[in-house]
């Protein structure tokens, strides 16, 4: 078993050795699309769409003023509850049934695919149009991260048998900040049955190398050990388009930095994000009902070794009272993961003249990951 879990630390350990690295999964911003399983490519026509697709911009003539903040965090193969346990066990307890009890931690925590994944959003984003022709502006900050078992965790004795256990190993901890100014702008076409859109950005990106010991019997910290950030400054380019043949069904599609925007890397090398393809349907059966569909058309690397995102999202929108309250459900699964459940996601949302508050998110319940977002705006 030792034997076993050095190769998956060698593995690991050159993974995460300084290279050009591609890094960043698709993430979930705002709490419609998240209440929605992460639905927001067809359906983002407010201030969000400078993030999920630009062509939504135009696709409505409205002002909006846009405050939002979530994030997600999932534990793959419970690493978090190994570790939990980890920090718990008795070092002092000799008896071969901890000894065997310390193996088994140490087992579970070098498993491969064993790995914690995290990523957040925050920003302020405006919306305006000038007839057909759409502007939107956003400052935000998107950021995604992971850690993983870099040094694998060895049980040992090291006075002999009948002595004090050690258990000893060290856990990686990489991430990116791209902390955005975004211009965007879109137009709409023969009665709004097509649009499309551009969104420019200026990203400086923060990208972050650290570790953190793992020891038995003592507490794990990842907050304060991320290191200190390599700061760099790139650009990138959305594009998007969506076609409405019908007032019930549009159809959108979006490509991020397609430029491939490249940063310096905390420790060396580069960090360089690569295109992201996602496409997306909405279909209304009727004016207060809304049913969605994402998928992801490219596969998305992550912090995490051996680790892709490709994300299937299905939600829908029932809306009561003229919007006065708006119920979302959906779902969404990681294809590239044969293994991970879809996972469930509810939100709602509250209008009152102009000002519209929203809340969402979601929890796996096997791999015990969550999701939350919330947003408030004014929309005229």
């Amino acid at each position: 078993m030792p034997s076993r879990s050095l190769r998956v630390g060698l593995l690991l350990a050159a993974s995460a050795l300084p290279s050009h690295v591609s890094a960043a999964e698709f993430v979930i911003v705002g709490p419609r699309p998240m209440g929605m399983g992460g639905a927001g490519v067809a359906v983002t026509t407010n201030a969000l769409a400078t993030y999920w697709n630009p062509a939504g911009l135009a696709m409505t003539q409205t002002v909006d003023i846009r405050a939002q903040g979530g994030g997600q965090a999932f534990d793959r193969l419970g690493l978090g509850d190994a570790l939990h346990d980890m920090e718990n066990f008795n070092t002092s307890d000799t008896s071969p049934a901890n000894l065997a009890n310390a193996q088994s931690i140490a087992d579970r925590v070098n498993q491969a695919g064993a790995s914690v994944s995290v990523n957040g959003s925050a920003g302020l984003y405006l919306k305006g149009h000038l007839g057909e022709h759409a502007f939107g502006f956003n400052v935000s900050d998107v950021a995604t991260g992971g850690g993983f078992v870099s040094t694998p965790v060895q049980v040992s004795q090291p006075g002999g048998a009948g002595t004090t256990i050690n258990m000893a190993g060290q856990m990686a901890l990489r991430g990116l900040e791209a902390r955005q100014l975004a211009f965007s702008y879109a137009y709409a076409f023969f009665d709004k049955t097509v649009s499309i859109g551009i969104t420019a950005k200026v990203i400086q990106g923060a990208a972050y190398n650290g570790s953190t010991d793992l020891q038995g019997g003592s507490g794990v910290s990842t907050t304060d050990r991320f290191g200190k950030p390599s700061i760099s400054l790139s650009y990138g380019i959305d594009i998007g388009a969506i076609y409405r043949p019908t007032s019930w069904i549009r159809f959108g599609v979006v490509a991020k930095d397609i430029n491939k925007p490249t940063f310096d890397a905390a420790g060396g090398g580069e960090l360089q994000l690569d295109p992201q393809v996602r496409a997306g349907v909405a279909v209304n059966p009727y004016s207060t009902l809304t049913l969605a569909a994402d998928v992801d058309a490219t596969s998305n690397k992550t912090f995490v070794p051996g680790v892709k995102s490709q994300l299937l999202s299905l939600g829908l929108e029932q809306t009561v009272l003229s919007e006065f309250l708006s119920f979302r459900v959906g779902t969404f699964k990681n294809m590239q993961d044969a293994s991970t459940p879809f996972v469930p996601t509810a939100g709602l949302g509250l209008r009152w003249f102009s000002f519209r508050a929203n809340a969402g998110g979601g929890y796996d319940f096997r791999e015990k990951g969550a999701l939350v977002s919330v947003s408030v705006s004014l929309t005229f």
